[in-house]
């Protein structure tokens, strides 16, 4: 391999991405088949996991699909293990999978849509760092991204527990970030800001809300789902290998204005 292969290169490396059927987790997913990852393909519907699979495959990559409730640790255990009967075992784990059913001051959210996303923000990742992480300390090898948001780093009026999970998906990497990088384990984060996906849908389709967002950005406009791909090939490759318990905002300078 050349250089920048060896650096940023994943040959050989097996990654198990949540929420990749769609949007950053789909390209995060063909970015590091890219790279020559293994990928796993989940997310809850399986005929959405088959087709992303199924394109990458085309392209010449390696990636299998198995379908996958987050919220339901029984189902996050049958994944780990599907995993590893079809690969062996997990170098990179991809804690993107998320929720947020409630756009709306907090004193208005329903329990239920509060208990959902804590469930599915923040307890599904806890499951899944707890069912992988063992496996890369026994090898001294390993690196977990979370996909956290930048609305886990200020306030908001209408998504209030959506960034209360986010910022809490934070605290999760830096503390599993010192429990586990004498093992060599690596924990980081990333907060993307306003991204084109079918999740974001709701900001980045209302012209009024796109304009107030946009006018803040430095550069003038949302980011792309592959924008936050080389972010995660930098963590999860050689070149990421001093870089733990860290938050990457990747939102097109919107934090600094």
């Amino acid at each position: 391999m050349s250089g920048l292969e060896d650096l940023f290169g994943l040959r050989g490396a097996t990654a198990l991405i949540t929420g990749s059927s769609r949007g950053i987790g789909r390209a995060i997913a063909e970015r590091m088949a890219q790279a020559g990852a293994r990928v796993v393909i989940s997310s809850r519907n399986q005929e959405a996991c088959d087709e992303v699979a199924q394109s990458i495959r085309a392209t010449g990559g390696e990636a299998i699909a198995l379908a996958c409730n987050i919220s339901t640790k029984p189902e996050l255990e049958s994944l780990v293990k599907r995993t590893r009967d079809a690969f062996g075992k997990i170098d990179v784990l991809v804690c993107n999978a998320a929720v947020n059913p409630h756009f709306g001051p907090t004193q208005e959210i329903p329990d239920s849509a509060f208990e959902k996303v804590l469930d599915n923000n923040i307890r599904s990742n806890h499951w899944l760092c707890q069912l992988v992480i063992p496996e890369m300390a026994e090898r001294r090898s390993g690196s977990v991204l979370i996909v956290s948001s930048v609305g886990g780093l200020k306030g908001s009026s209408t998504l209030g527990t959506y960034g209360l999970s986010k910022a809490a998906d934070m605290a999760l990497a830096r503390n599993l970030a010192v429990e586990w990088g004498p093992r060599n384990v690596r924990v980081n984060c990333i907060a993307p800001g306003l991204v084109r996906t079918d999740f974001a849908r709701a900001l980045w389709e209302n012209p009024e809300i796109y304009q107030q967002t946009v006018q803040r950005y430095p550069l003038r406009r949302i980011g792309e789902p592959d924008e936050i791909a080389g972010t995660a090939i930098f963590l999860a490759s050689p070149a990421g290998s001093f870089v733990t318990g860290q938050t990457i905002v990747v939102d097109g300078g919107a934090t600094i204005t």
